[in-house]
């Protein structure tokens, strides 16, 4: 999406070419491996029970290892995660995050990887409330994120960075600043927010939920 913040009619994520392009292009992104060792290095060692939002093919999960639930709504990431994960105590289920999220439990530990900002601002920030609720208190949320460049000049740098133009990014996207990001998680009432990783475009947003 251009910096503008326009809404897509369509979420492009529900076609199984779009989710296969990104599946194949992901290990090839620049600094993802350090995005991905960032994140793992703010989560407990040992979760009692993890819930992925926007899980993908099951990637990010599986690292993190432990029992959880790992949500996805592209037919085609579902397929994948439920194969990675056949044998394992995750359960897969069917959710699109524009919508609430259903009754799925609590957890000590809540992780979204780049599936956040396909969602309406509105939205992102209502989900953010939901997943408050969710966590166990003491529990993490960490949120590796695509965020909004400062200006279009930096935006359409990280594009040809990335292997991509305004003309061919992904029209799903709906970006937003870190810093907005950070103060909505602190007026809901996460505490110890931070941006604990960034570079250009993507960034580790997290938060804990307070102990009672």
């Amino acid at each position: 999406m251009s910096q503008a913040n326009a809404v897509p009619e369509t979420n492009e994520w529900a076609d199984a070419d779009h989710a296969r392009g990104f599946l194949d292009r992901r290990d090839g992104l620049p600094r993802i491996d350090v995005a991905y060792s960032e994140l793992l290095q703010i989560l407990p060692a040992n979760p009692r029970r993890v819930l992925d939002l926007g899980c993908g093919d099951g990637k990010v999960m599986a690292m993190i290892g432990g029992p959880g639930v790992a949500v996805d709504f592209s037919p085609h990431m579902l397929e994948q995660a439920r194969a990675r994960f056949h044998a394992d105590d995750v359960d897969v289920v069917d959710h699109n995050l524009n919508a609430p999220l259903p009754d799925l439990g609590t957890f000590d530990v809540i992780v979204s990887a780049f599936a956040i900002h396909h969602c309406s601002d509105d939205r992102k920030r209502a989900l953010y409330g939901e997943v408050f609720e969710l966590l166990e208190p003491g529990g993490t949320f960490a949120n590796l994120e695509h965020v909004a460049s400062p200006t279009q000049t930096l935006h359409e740098e990280f594009l040809g960075l990335i292997g991509s133009s305004p003309e061919t990014e992904d029209p799903s996207n709906q970006l937003v600043a870190p810093e907005t990001q950070l103060r909505w998680l602190r007026e809901i009432g996460f505490t110890d927010v931070e941006c604990f990783w960034k570079w250009r475009e993507l960034a580790l947003l997290a938060g804990r939920k307070p102990n009672l």
